[in-house]
């Protein structure tokens, strides 16, 4: 008997949905859709979600309803992390989950998010061990260090994320210099403090929307392509060399170049940050690219689940 489920990840800027159907086989996927919706927007500040960004987060709850109900019934978990977690209108949007989706949404820790981080990530990809997962989030980052038989040694949720450094440290458009060192100087800290053992990296693979969008201009897409950005290695020469060129660059700009959505263009340039400090951290430098993610685990967390009778 087959069972189709639905994963939603609502992240600072970006909600995803992916839908899957499994056999007891073989898993076929039905969706995959990413949505920009920036649901940190003035977080940091205010300690609430903005009543903008939540009308953004439930009109696309509607159109993921739609897309899931296409598919036939299918059970559904929501996973929120970063955001909601520090946020005190929180019951806002889990209302709004409960609306549009018909689920309580899951607020995880940062254990749960580092084992679904994981599970991900080594579904879609088989790299030498110690590997070290990059999550460049919107409003925190991920760095989860694994080893052989994918035991997790050591996690960390870092309070740097593309929105947060951005509306805190870049305020101007193009950010000022003097805002770019202040950014580094921060960055260079909170990673400093993480208790990683860099040194003994010998894989560093990068997931989200950061490592995506500096993968797709690595290849030159027009047009994004999961498949083509999916292994991809961006070498320490050129995240430095793309990072330069987004914050150099006025978000308008930005936003006329291929597979960039505008909410992402606002806060490439302090997501670049996060990366190229990583990656100056980690042997040799460069960092893989996995289009497998915290979406895919929460699929498999589902599945994992005995079926209802």
């Amino acid at each position: 008997m087959s069972r189709t489920v639905a994963a939603v990840d609502c992240g600072t800027n970006s909600i995803r949905l992916l839908v899957v159907r499994h056999d007891g086989h073989h898993t076929e996927e039905l969706a995959r859709e990413t949505r920009l919706a920036r649901l940190g927007q003035g977080v940091d500040a205010t300690g609430e979600f903005h009543p903008d960004a939540l009308e953004r987060a439930f009109t696309i709850f509607r159109e993921f309803a739609a897309i899931i109900a296409a598919h036939g019934p299918a059970e559904t978990r929501v996973v929120a992390t970063s955001a909601a977690r520090d946020v005190s209108n929180r019951a806002d949007f889990e209302a709004g989950v409960r609306e549009h989706l018909g689920v309580d949404p899951d607020i995880i820790s940062g254990d749960e998010e580092a084992r679904l981080s994981t599970a991900g990530v080594l579904s879609g990809v088989d790299v030498p061990r110690p590997v070290l997962i990059l999550d460049i989030g919107g409003g925190s980052t991920e760095l989860i260090l694994v080893d052989e038989g994918d035991t997790i040694r050591h996690q960390v949720s870092l309070n740097i994320g593309a929105v947060r450094v951005r509306e805190r440290f870049l305020p101007s458009d193009p950010p000022a210099a003097d805002e770019v060192a202040a950014a580094r100087a921060f960055i260079a800290e909170q990673i400093d403090g993480s208790g990683i053992p860099f040194d003994e990296v010998a894989t560093a693979v990068g997931v989200a929307g950061t490592a995506t969008s500096f993968a797709a201009r690595r290849l030159g897409l027009l047009e994004y392509s999961r498949s083509a950005v999916h292994e991809v290695e961006l070498t320490a020469d050129f995240i430095v060399e793309a990072t330069d060129h987004w914050l150099e660059t006025p978000a308008g700009v930005i936003t006329q170049e291929p597979c960039m959505h505008p909410l992402r263009a606002q806060v490439i340039g302090a997501g670049g940050l996060i990366l190229e400090a990583l990656s100056t951290r980690v042997p040799g430098g460069s960092v893989m690219v996995s289009e497998t993610d915290i979406l895919d685990g929460i699929a498999l967390s589902i599945l994992d689940r005995q079926p209802l009778d």
